[in-house]
């Protein structure tokens, strides 16, 4: 007899091998639409860091987020957060804001395919009071006086696209700095005024907003239905279709029954059994490729984002798009408006573990160079991507809440590690979580040596 294993069927060879590119393509219409019914279903708040609104209204995050907030995401320390997730089938939506002239704050706009294709805010639209328009693939019609579109992400602009969103369903991140936490009431009284107006209410001073619509669609369940993922993502790709420069890839993910108007349950047992192993091994690796940064450049253990961050898509860079654009990140910043470098090991490579001590060195004159109204921050997450809990109730060390140190030559040592380094050094100290963890270096407003990726951070140093 002999010992050798059968040879499987080419039908599902040739769907393990396109399915683990058809899955790399499509995971964000999964990821995102799992996000959009935690926030806009799922999540019915119990604290005020639950994200939940209806389609088309705000949720803004009264207070910083800490250790309680278990969502994932890794959330900054640095902004307060207003979301909301948007449908711009019917029509656009108007956002408005005040004047804010004295701050850092931004609107990312994201599609369903986690590709920003806009921006409203200091960096891209300027500080003084506006109204734009956040427009859906399907609506054609004049926008009111005074209303305009954002201002293109790095990727629309690279094919010449407008500031519309390619998909009905889209995203709003906004972010406004917080500068210290006794300015929270103050971005409070800011976020007030942030409006989301249907364009058919524009104008009209005693009109009401509809009730909150809560209806969208959940993933199908991956737990009980190995070809769960395949089904969400063919049900989304027909409601929201992939931009018309992935054709080619579109049609020919079709030969194994995936993408818009495709049912993998119809597909030959051979192809299923396929594209199960292909989602399975698929999200597997997109986890290491995240952790790692993707393709982006590594200095000391650091990787900068892949230069075509935050709208991936639009380069057809789909592993950008989908582990650390999207699964890592959910949506992410374009390196223009703000660069976020993170490492899982220290200087040596060695992954960094709660057990040991570290420090980070900064020579004088070498923090991160930023733009006005720029600042930086260097903020801990445990590995289900949410803060930890620790005894000082830090989870980020920078520039914007001066919360740290400087040496009297100029520099700057910072400390991680799980218990105090010593009073004298607490001030600098950044807790670390018992076991494995990973460390964001965000820089809003980037200068350019960030943005040309010539500055260079330095590494995690094991002190231990």
């Amino acid at each position: 007899m002999s010992d050798e294993s059968p040879t499987p069927d080419w039908r599902e060879e040739y769907a393990y091998t396109l399915g683990t590119q058809a899955y790399v393509f499509g995971i964000p219409w999964v990821v995102l639409t799992q996000l959009r019914h935690s926030w806009v279903v799922a999540n019915e708040p119990k604290k005020d860091i639950t994200f939940y609104m209806g389609l088309n209204r705000w949720w803004h995050g009264r207070n910083l987020i800490t250790a309680d907030y278990r969502d994932g995401g890794s959330p900054n320390d640095d902004t307060l957060y207003s979301m909301s997730m948007l449908d711009l089938s019917k029509e656009p939506i108007i956002l408005s804001h005040p004047d804010i002239d004295d701050r850092y704050f931004t609107f990312e706009l994201g599609s369903a395919t986690s590709d920003n294709f806009g921006y409203v805010g200091s960096v891209h639209t300027g500080s003084k009071a506006g109204h734009f328009a956040l427009v859906g693939p399907d609506w054609d019609g004049e926008l009111p006086d005074g209303v305009q579109l954002p201002q293109p992400s790095n990727g629309a602009r690279h094919i010449g696209a407008k500031a519309t969103s390619p998909t009905n369903y889209a995203m709003i991140f906004g972010r406004t700095a917080v500068l210290g936490h006794d300015e929270v009431p103050m971005i409070n009284a800011l976020q007030d005024q942030y409006k989301l107006t249907p364009l058919s209410l524009f104008g009209k001073t005693d009109a009401e907003l509809p009730p909150p619509d809560h209806n969208v669609t959940k993933p199908f369940d991956k737990t009980t239905d190995p070809l769960a993922d395949w089904k969400t993502i063919n049900r989304e790709m027909t409601a929201n279709p992939p931009m018309a420069q992935h054709a080619v890839l579109v049609d020919m993910f079709k030969t194994i029954g995936v993408g818009p108007g495709q049912d993998v349950t119809k597909m030959d047992a051979a192809t299923q059994k396929g594209l199960v192993r292909a989602a399975r091994d698929g999200w597997q690796m997109l986890l290491e490729i995240g952790a790692a940064g993707g393709f982006g450049r590594i200095v000391n253990g650091f990787a900068y984002p892949p230069p075509t961050m935050g709208s991936a898509g639009y380069f057809n860079d789909f592993t950008t798009m989908a582990a650390v654009q999207c699964m890592e990140g959910l949506i992410s910043n374009d390196p223009t408006d703000a660069v976020y470098m993170n490492t899982h090991v220290d200087a040596d490579g060695d992954t960094l573990d709660g057990a040991n001590n570290y420090t980070i060195h900064f020579k004088s004159g070498e923090l991160p160079p930023v733009e006005k109204s720029g600042f930086w921050s260097l903020s801990m997450y445990d590995m289900t991507n949410n803060f930890t809990a620790n005894p000082i109730n830090r989870y980020a060390i920078g520039s914007n809440q001066q919360n740290y140190e400087v040496a009297d030559d100029g520099s700057l040592t910072l400390y991680m590690q799980h218990e105090s380094p010593g009073k004298d050094k607490e001030t600098n100290w950044l807790p670390t979580p018992k076991g494995q963890w990973w460390i964001v270096m965000r820089i809003y407003v980037p200068g350019q040596p960030l943005v040309d990726q010539t500055w260079e951070m330095p590494g995690m140093v094991n002190e231990s």
